[in-house]
């Protein structure tokens, strides 16, 4: 399940790509939007498929090896740790997942230079080495796969190449889906069976309701429908700088910002504005944290004393 903080980035980028001339049109823009989330959880049901995939692909090195002319003792009675990964034992087991290898027709059959590439870089890795010796338990299976997922699967070119050719959505999630899957593996308990369910891109509806689907497709309309509104509104709230040189992300995220200011009833101020502050952050100028910080400070000060700010619920207006 994604974070909002996830949600706001996936409308970032569609509303960066309408800005930049990627697209015109609200509705096909908006279409893109929504399928480039849902094609999350299918990335997601992929690398789980991936990591699977790494465990039975060890199996089979494990019995070719005993079927050498001279096996050795190694060979004969093999280290089992990874391969009996409880993680990967229940994933693989699990109704959901194996409905959901089907459905995407996922196949690994073509990509074993790959796999073999990747097995190959995982057994030089230390804390493979430390895992292989440690006393079997669900903690310390856990946190193998978290180990590989964010040291290995998240800077494996080859696999990102075989994604790209699959869908753009895959190359433009792949960060995404790398912080999806720690989150499920942290998360991951004995409790988990063959008929548990595997965790959805959104929260579940409440009577039909999916709060978190609204919230993207209402930050991304009314973002493009309230441009020359809010852009009035940046420029006299910016007069120290030139407006057409502030960068088109800064600009963005403020224009996000004061839509969720004026307009999202349910979320606090002061979450917004923290994560437009940490959003500047990561994805625009080394200044402009504090250029945005600045302007948000400025706007939520003066909205309050117009009355431009409606919030439904107690501390929300803090």
């Amino acid at each position: 399940m994604l974070y909002r903080r996830h949600l706001r980035i996936k409308v970032l980028q569609s509303l960066y790509s309408w800005y930049s001339g990627g697209i015109n049109d609200i509705v096909v823009g908006e279409k893109q939007l929504l399928e480039s989330i849902d094609k999350l959880h299918d990335l997601f049901l992929y690398q789980l498929s991936f990591l699977v995939e790494l465990k039975r692909f060890a199996e089979i090195r494990i019995e070719e090896n005993k079927r050498k002319f001279y096996p050795t003792d190694d060979d004969l009675n093999p280290n089992l740790r990874f391969v009996q990964n409880k993680v990967l034992l229940e994933i693989e087991q699990n109704n959901e997942f194996i409905l959901g290898e089907n459905k995407l027709k996922v196949n690994w059959t073509d990509q074993s230079d790959m796999i073999l590439k990747f097995y190959n870089l995982l057994k030089t890795k230390e804390f493979y080495k430390k895992y292989m010796t440690s006393e079997p338990s669900i903690d310390s299976d856990k946190k193998l796969i978290v180990k590989i997922i964010d040291k290995l699967l998240s800077e494996f070119d080859l696999l990102k190449a075989y994604y790209e050719e699959k869908s753009v959505y895959f190359t433009d999630g792949y960060d995404l889906v790398i912080l999806l899957l720690i989150k499920f593996t942290e998360n991951f308990s004995s409790k988990f069976k063959s008929n548990s369910s595997l965790p959805g891109i959104y929260k579940p509806a409440i009577d039909g309701k999916n709060e978190d689907r609204d919230f993207v497709r209402k930050l991304y309309k009314l973002v493009l429908r309230n441009d020359e509104q809010t852009d009035e509104e940046l420029k006299i709230r910016t007069k120290n700088w030139e407006f057409e040189r502030i960068p088109l992300m800064d600009v963005i995220l403020l224009k996000m910002a004061i839509i969720e200011l004026q307009e999202m009833e349910t979320v606090p101020v002061k979450v917004t504005l923290n994560e437009y502050i940490e959003l500047a952050k990561y994805f625009s100028t080394n200044n402009s944290k504090v250029f945005v910080n600045g302007v948000l400070d400025r706007l939520i000060r003066e909205y309050k004393e117009e009355g431009k700010i409606k919030k439904s619920g107690r501390g929300l207006m803090d």
